[in-house]
């Protein structure tokens, strides 16, 4: 399935109700393609676990606009195996992640960081070294709440 709308319908067709009774559910678990428009989006909510999220978020059932209370297991359960044909673990899509070096290159970091005459330089840098994905402002806010409490 392509989109969300086609999964809502999907569950109306089965559980009965119509689309906009299951739509939120589908958004949810199609929300990653905010930040990966690629299938690999499926790996943060298409997993046994991402099922069980699912029921946390909305709850154990919705009663749709027919009266029925559908269980939201079965609703997020439909999600995934229509879209990976099987309801996979954390582990299957864990396991297919290549390990690359910045993944165990941890350090421990200083309790204080240098501070320069140039705040702006000191966030390029710290922008292009994956550091911190801030803005300037919410990144020089955050270091000087850092020297404001001592850190």
């Amino acid at each position: 399935m392509a989109h969300p709308n086609h999964h809502a319908e999907s569950s109306a067709r089965k559980f009965g109700g119509v689309a906009d009774d299951y739509i939120a559910i589908h958004q949810w678990f199609d929300a990653g393609k905010a930040h990966e428009a690629l299938p690999v989006h499926r790996a943060l909510r298409h997993h046994s676990c991402g099922v069980f999220d699912c029921e946390a978020v909305f709850g154990r059932e919705i009663v749709n606009a027919a009266g029925r209370r559908v269980p939201v297991r079965f609703i997020a359960e439909q999600h995934v195996r229509e879209d990976c044909r099987r309801i996979p673990s954390v582990s299957d899509w864990l396991r297919r992640i290549p390990i690359v070096p910045w993944m165990v290159n941890g350090v421990i970091l200083p309790d204080t960081e240098p501070v320069s005459a140039d705040p702006q330089a000191d966030w390029r840098a710290a922008v292009a070294a994956g550091q911190t994905i801030l803005g300037f402002s919410d990144w020089l806010a955050m270091q000087q709440q850092r020297l404001g409490d001592g850190a």
